[in-house]
């Protein structure tokens, strides 16, 4: 698929072209395993020497050819789907990450991800420095050690809404020697596209904008192919080593530069953790892809109104949205994200937590979930649902406020959902 086609194009078109008389869209292939002639032939997709399937934990053929779309959206080189962001994420960072090795991460991401480097991978004996993102290119620089590995950020940390810098997380990352991966979940690669600034690997939480309708759970990582691992081959053993768990083959060797990294992520970690996406969840996922640029510029027309509306009402403490013009990060959404950023936005009412509560009881359009990015406006007051064990101190400690509502706006018309709004402001 030509690179050069515009991105409504690629949404449609990428990742998978119909022969002669069959089905224009993606095939569902609901099979666990598949058929062969003779030994010696699966004994080739084994040996990594031909290309097939052989069992859907490690590959699926509607599962490819969803990966090779958005692989094309963000303009990489190979590209992969996970059972969820998470896993995306963990397999991502942990495919040249292991015990002993170090990781230096925004301290401005997602609370999931934090837990799962913080604690989790701590576990398995990889450590991470957390930084603010706003730090200084010494301060960044300063936080590498020789066994770090990789540099991980979020374009736009939910539910902090902070920009992540990019070429400056890119510059460090390269100085010495290692990939920045960035999670690119809530600008998809409509606004925002890494690689154009420096970035190495993309994940995505596929279960928000790019499925866009709550119907799966999902995720995937994007290589650009430009991070030359064998640079640094006694950083990264795993890929320019034999892997003697598979054969003994040479990722870099068999598969070059631009092959490498989900090539050995599919065949060493997917085979052994299993955490591949359902044929059926890519399926709806491509659904929502084919309209992905029309519901992202909705999305963000209809969260700039709103955070405009906020930020002139009396009852309203702060905003935060990137797109509005005095945002802490609206230079840097602007260099990242010229055409909109997403559809979430973060404010807090005068009167602190009781007033967020007592907001949230008289919404009527926005329903109370822990999810965002889907064509349906949600709102959540995390202090008194996903962070309610955490007190006060611990809850600003995150950047997670007693006060802080977050709102992800829907595709609904915006007059409709600023009217609701207004009413619950009302009752505060």
């Amino acid at each position: 698929m030509d690179q050069k086609l515009h991105m409504e194009t690629l949404c449609i078109q990428a990742g998978y072209t119909p022969g002669n008389g069959e089905p224009r869209q993606i095939p569902i292939i609901q099979s666990t395993t598949y058929k062969y002639a003779t030994s010696e032939d699966m004994g080739k997709l084994f040996d990594l020497e031909a290309e097939g399937y052989f069992y859907s934990r490690l590959a699926n053929p509607t599962c490819d050819a969803v990966a090779a779309k958005i692989c094309a959206l963000e303009g990489g080189s190979a590209a992969m789907l996970t059972s969820s962001g998470q896993s995306a994420n963990f397999l991502a960072i942990f495919n040249i990450a292991g015990c002993g090795d170090h990781v230096v991460a925004s301290s401005a991401i997602y609370g999931g991800s934090y837990n799962l480097l913080a604690v989790t991978m701590k576990r398995m004996g990889v450590e991470t420095t957390f930084l603010d993102p706003d730090c200084t290119e010494e301060e960044l620089n300063a936080a590498f050690r020789p066994n770090t590995k990789a540099v991980f950020g979020e374009t736009i940390a939910n539910p902090a809404l902070t920009v992540l810098d990019i070429e400056k997380f890119s510059r460090a990352a390269h100085a010495h020697g290692v990939p920045l991966i960035v999670d690119n979940t809530f600008a998809t690669p409509i606004h925002c596209r890494p690689f154009q600034w420096g970035a190495d690997i993309v994940t995505h939480s596929t279960t928000k904008y790019m499925d866009g309708h709550a119907s799966a759970i999902g995720g995937a990582i994007v290589d650009s192919g430009k991070f030359d691992w064998t640079a640094y081959p006694e950083k990264f053993p795993g890929l320019c080593t034999p892997d003697e768990s598979y054969h003994g083959v040479t990722y870099t060797e068999r598969f070059g530069i631009g092959g490498a990294f989900i090539n050995k992520c599919t065949a060493q970690l997917m085979r052994d953790f299993g955490c591949i996406q359902s044929p059926q969840s890519a399926f709806l996922l491509n659904l929502g892809l084919e309209s992905l640029p029309l519901r992202m510029k909705q999305h963000c027309d209809n969260a700039m109104a709103i955070a405009s509306y906020l930020k002139g009402h009396e009852k309203v403490k702060w905003v935060k949205y990137c797109g509005l013009e005095g945002d802490k990060y609206y230079a840097l959404a602007k260099k990242y994200m010229p055409d909109g950023s997403c559809g979430v936005i973060s404010f807090g009412l005068y009167g602190g937590r009781k007033a967020a509560e007592s907001f949230m009881k008289h919404l009527k359009l926005g329903s109370i979930e822990t999810h965002v990015a889907d064509s349906r406006t949600c709102c959540l007051h995390p202090a008194s649902s996903t962070h309610r064990q955490m007190t006060d101190v611990e809850l600003d400690a995150a950047g997670v406020g007693a006060d802080l509502i977050r709102l992800s706006c829907g595709l609904e018309n915006a007059e409709d959902l600023i009217a609701d709004i207004a009413q619950a402001l009302e009752r505060v």
